[in-house]
């Protein structure tokens, strides 16, 4: 279970709580540290969509000045390589499923999957 967050995210802490008391191990990526490679972000956008992994209704994407400006998707994806708080967080990756934001629904999915192997 790879979990992509911000140690500062809500969301986050709450999927590696969820994991945590469910005796998974995971692997959290912080990504003010150590940013998505390329690869791993296209598995995301071909999975939600560009515009489904940005958070459009937080407040960074307002102070960014995102809300009042059209960026090409080439833009956008630099933005959210210098300001990770823009993706819907927690991004999380267990083998091929992939979950955005907070949604323990999928989590659950991939806990199942994983239990079926």
């Amino acid at each position: 279970m790879q979990i992509f967050g911000v140690k500062g995210s809500q969301a986050t802490r709450a999927a590696e709580r969820f994991f945590k008391e469910r005796r998974i191990p995971i692997h959290f990526v912080d990504l003010h540290q150590k940013p998505m490679s390329a690869g791993e972000i296209r598995r995301f956008i071909e999975r939600f969509g560009l515009a489904g992994l940005v958070d459009r209704e937080g407040k960074v994407y307002e102070d960014a000045g995102l809300k009042y400006i059209r960026t090409s998707d080439a833009e956008l994806i630099a933005k959210i390589e210098k300001e990770p708080k823009l993706l819907r967080l927690p991004l999380i990756r267990a083998g091929n499923k992939l979950s955005a934001g907070h949604d323990e629904d999928a989590w659950k999915a991939m806990l199942i999957v994983d239990k079926a192997k």
